[in-house]
């Protein structure tokens, strides 16, 4: 045969496989759409009324599992308090830290990671001894990582220019002049870092309640961060295009939304250092933030009654009362306890405490991004150019933050079958009608937007896939908009009502990190201890 009579057929050929395989059925992934409860959470919005079938007394309550709640259990604990009750919505506590289990790992249905911690917090670092994830000091007293939990190499990569380079900020195929620029910007980053205000504080600290007052750094949180790097020449699309993507993945708030405290906090206030391990390392695990949950819940865990949907608190003279259906049963049920520590974001709060003032503030100020995580089963992925597969994996100019590897942490690495855990916060349009659109979506419909986009690098993947499960969180985390962190709004919602209800949850720090919802939860356990006469006896 001629070679032209030969490309001619070849073309034919392919061209006629092509068209057969467009009228193939598309291929119906397994798996199913999960949620946070929510059309049970409803209940709460749409108000329910019942008859109350039984009534106990607890001196303390806790409404809400996730870390703020968990860790303000754990507190009550260690000081030698153990009349409370924790309730939670769902059938396991752990809040945004859920995870699921397969036959090839656990993998994350929400928070994955906790950044190396900041020396300083004393509370934090003996906690994650207690489980072990540090396992000692060396001489300098830095502390020593559990080897098993750092993450293991590769650590991340990106996929920028048609191959996949190691590390998130970009540089394969980048210009010169944006190079500059980006390492302009992380020096930048690196002096916020180490600078102190007048009150001597740290200029970006952890917990963010101990960050410097100093007027210079507060106005940052007047401004979005793409106005301050308007204002300060940082006009390269690769970095503008990876600064908002940390506040996509911290924040779930593009950088033209974010506060730049918000956005400079990411990068500056992280410090710490161990005796293996740098501020920028991470410690993780396959069930992603689930291990930390675990460790809160190990001493509190017959405290706990999940199923249990709180729908009112009300102050009493001598007191308190809560009431709260438990959706297994459908009952209703009413607890008289002392103080009430309400681990729950601020606008279910509103509506526990029925307070229309404080529900028409929090709707106002206080907005609630939704997100997807998706999980998907597959035996093997086609790989392209550049580094390997890693922990971490992203695509420059996707809506999506990428995948994680859930099965990177294993051991065994020969697993014949991998959980990747693909994160993506729907930042387009306002949180309210995202969440909307969100809710009407199919679970067909989901498996194609999060194919079609990784598709894109793992040609193939709709072919192998063997299963995706959709997490949707209607309310994952309240963004931070400028004057959230350092205006008036916080305070005004963390303030305790009558020293018997108490505040405890990330967004009244203005920023949904672990750290933060941990101390949360420690604050609000230690009002209870140094201003009550509560005791076992």
């Amino acid at each position: 045969m001629q070679r032209r009579t030969f490309i001619q057929t070849a073309l034919y050929t392919v061209a006629i496989g092509r068209l057969l395989g467009s009228c193939k059925p598309v291929k119906k992934i397994p798996g199913k759409i999960l949620g946070a409860s929510a059309k049970i959470g409803h209940l709460l919005r749409d108000g329910y009324k019942g008859e109350v079938r039984s009534v106990i007394q607890k001196k303390i309550v806790i409404i809400g599992g996730g870390v703020s709640g968990l860790s303000a259990a754990r507190e009550l604990t260690r000081n030698g308090i153990s009349d409370f009750i924790l309730l939670d919505l769902e059938e396991k506590a752990g809040g945004n830290a859920a995870y699921g289990v397969n036959n090839s790992s656990a993998y994350p249905l929400g928070a994955h990671y906790i950044p190396t911690p900041n020396n300083d917090l004393k509370e934090y670092l003996q906690f994650l001894q207690e489980c072990n994830v540090i396992i000692g000091y060396d001489d300098q007293n830095l502390p020593q990582y559990n080897e098993l939990y750092l993450c293991f190499d590769s650590q991340e990569r990106l996929f920028i220019n048609g191959r996949w380079q190691e590390g998130l900020i970009p540089h394969y195929g980048v210009p010169s002049t944006d190079i500059e620029q980006l390492n302009r910007f992380l020096r930048l980053m690196d002096n916020f870092r180490n600078q102190k205000g007048t009150d001597e504080k740290d200029a970006f600290a952890i917990p963010v309640c101990n960050s410097s007052k100093d007027e210079i750094f507060t106005a940052l949180d007047e401004i979005t961060m793409s106005e301050w790097m308007d204002k300060n020449g940082f006009n390269s699309e690769y970095l503008r295009w990876y600064v908002n993507y940390c506040c996509r993945d911290d924040f779930g708030t593009t950088y033209q939304k974010a506060s730049a405290w918000a956005g400079i906090h990411y990068f500056a206030g992280r410090k710490g250092k161990g005796a293996n391990a740098h501020h920028s390392d991470v410690i993780t695990w396959p069930e992603g933030n689930g291990f930390l949950v675990n460790a809160l819940k190990q001493k509190t865990g017959s405290n706990i009654q999940c199923d249990a949907l709180a729908v009112k608190i009300k102050s009493l003279d001598e007191g308190l009362v809560v009431e709260y259906l438990d959706t297994k049963t459908n009952t209703l049920h009413r607890i008289e306890a002392e103080q009430c520590i309400v681990a729950v974001p601020q606008f279910v709060a509103a509506r526990l405490l029925q307070d229309d003032k404080r529900k028409k503030l929090v709707h106002e100020k206080c907005k609630y991004v939704p997100w997807l995580v998706a999980n998907l089963q597959l035996p093997s992925l086609y790989e392209g150019k550049g580094v390997e597969l890693s922990w971490d994996n992203v695509i420059y100019n996707s809506n999506s933050l990428g995948y994680v590897d859930a099965t990177h942490q294993l051991l065994q690495q020969n697993t014949l079958v991998k959980n990747l855990t693909y994160y993506l916060p729907l930042t387009n349009g306002d949180c309210s009608s995202a969440r909307k659109d969100a809710s009407n979506k199919t679970h067909a419909q989901w498996c194609e937007l999060v194919l079609a986009d990784l598709e894109k690098v793992h040609p193939g993947i709709r072919e192998s896939v063997k299963e995706i499960n959709i997490m949707l969180w209607g309310h994952a985390m309240m963004q931070p908009l400028p004057g959230i962190i350092h205006g008036n709004l916080l305070p005004q919602l963390a303030a305790s009502i009558n020293e018997r209800i108490h505040f405890a949850h990330a967004d009244i720090a203005g920023i949904s990190i672990f750290e933060e919802a941990f101390y949360q939860g420690i604050a609000a356990a230690r009002k209870i201890i140094q201003h009550s006469p509560i005791s076992n006896t």
